[in-house]
C-alpha cells in the first residue's frame, strides 16, 4: 500500500498551512479518514513517514481523539450525544431504541456494514436535545424521540 500522491500533496499543503509537520498531524489524520473512511495502520505509518514523526506519536494522537476512527466503520456513522442536555431530555430512551433497532452497542457496526454507533460527550446541539449527528457530513438531527428512528435511519446517507 502506498499513499496516493493527491493525498500526499494535501498533507504537504497542510504542513505548509499549519506551520510544520507536528502542527499538521491531526489534519493529516483527518484527510486520510475523509478519503478512506478510517485510518488504517498502513496509512498511519505512511503518513508518519511523510511527516517525519514516529508511527507511535501519530497513533497516540489518533487514539486520543474519538472522532478519528482507527478501525473500519459502517457506511453511516451515528454519533449519539450523551451530554447533560441530551441526557436530561430523554437520550437514554433514544439510545435504547437505536441499539434495539440496529442490534449493536456503542463502538459496534451492524453485520451488513451499514451503520456504526458511537457515543460522544457533546455535539453542541443542546437546543436540539436529545441530538445525534448522522452520516459523513455529520448532519445534526434532533430533538429525537424513539419513534423518530425509522425515518432517520432510512434517510441516512
Amino acid at each position: 500500500m502506498s499513499l496516493p500522491e493527491p493525498l500526499a500533496e494535501d498533507i504537504r499543503a497542510a504542513m505548509d498551512s499549519f506551520g510544520g509537520a507536528r502542527p499538521a498531524m491531526l489534519e493529516s489524520l483527518r484527510l486520510i479518514q475523509h478519503a478512506e473512511g478510517w485510518v488504517s495502520d498502513a496509512r498511519l505509518a505512511e503518513v508518519a513517514e511523510l511527516l517525519g514523526v514516529t508511527p507511535a506519536e501519530l497513533d497516540n494522537l489518533a487514539t486520543f481523539y474519538s472522532m478519528i476512527f482507527r478501525r473500519p466503520v459502517g457506511e453511516t456513522v451515528i454519533l449519539l450525544c450523551d451530554g447533560a442536555s441530551c441526557w436530561l431530555n430523554g437520550a437514554d430512551a433514544v439510545r435504547d431504541a437505536v441499539m434495539a433497532r440496529l442490534g449493536i452497542g456503542f463502538g459496534e457496526t451492524t453485520g451488513d456494514g451499514k451503520y456504526t454507533l458511537i457515543n460522544c460527550a457533546c455535539l453542541g446541539g443542546c437546543d436540539h436535545a436529545p441530538a445525534a449527528a448522522v452520516g459523513r457530513d455529520r448532519r445534526l438531527v434532533g430533538p429525537l424521540a424513539p419513534e423518530d428512528l425509522a425515518p432517520l435511519l432510512e434517510a441516512a446517507p
